[in-house]
């Protein structure tokens, strides 16, 4: 499974060369050239970070990053744009951006941005997470191994052990997990929930994900 960009810029150009490099980088990059089409992508696909221009239709990127931020708090957000006031960057991160970038910039200086947001938000700066049973869970590929062999986990069953990494030791409420694992057209399912935690339980050890009854779960560091 590979990590998933929201880009929203109406600079065709400069979308299509971001576009193409970060997912010659591996990146899955769904773009968007105004507000209210990122809001529809952002509402229909997951998505694990967010590239913002401020400037663009309909719905500008500040309203934009408003609109979510009650919804979602926690999707890293770099705001691309060629505004360069004190007034308009302190804006940004008051609506809650994690990192901004200035027009014209490199798209290896991107990329550097990019891949730190993402490892941040597994609170750690390392490429690799150990975990138990000789499992280790590769930041950058989304992918679990077990002795150097790769253990084929579902794109679900990654999700949520992507969610469960994320928030070591917090209760996650179901209404949290469907939301993630599920895209807006489908139909969450409590029985696939729980065979994707025995599957994941299998991987990592029974003891490492705690069931509290009626209300979610609990990866345990």
């Amino acid at each position: 499974m590979k990590q998933t960009i929201l880009l929203l810029e109406d600079d065709l150009q400069l979308s299509d060369t971001i576009k193409q490099f970060l997912e010659f980088k591996g990146y899955v990059v769904y773009p968007a050239y105004d507000g209210l089409k990122a809001q529809e992508i952002f509402y229909e696909k997951h998505i694990d970070l967010m590239l913002l221009d401020v400037k663009v239709p309909h719905m500008d990127g500040f309203e934009f990053l408003k609109s979510l931020r009650d919804r979602d708090k926690e999707i890293p957000v770099i705001f691309i744009t060629s505004l360069n006031s004190v007034e308009d960057v302190e804006r940004g991160f008051k609506l809650g951006c994690d990192d901004y970038i200035r027009k014209p910039f490199a798209l290896k200086e991107l990329l550097v941005r990019v891949e730190s947001l993402l490892k941040r938000s597994f609170g750690t700066t390392d490429e690799k997470i150990e975990l138990s049973n000789g499992a280790i869970f590769d930041i950058k590929e989304l992918s679990l191994t077990q002795n150097s062999q790769k253990i084929p986990l579902k794109t679900k069953e990654l999700k949520l052990l992507t969610l469960f990494l994320q928030h070591p030791n917090e209760l996650i409420a179901y209404k949290k997990i469907y939301e993630t694992l599920w895209d807006y057209e489908e139909e969450p399912s409590n029985g696939s929930l729980r065979t994707y935690i025995k599957t994941i339980r299998l991987a990592i050890g029974k003891d490492k994900i705690e069931t509290v009854k009626n209300i979610g779960y609990r990866f345990v560091k």
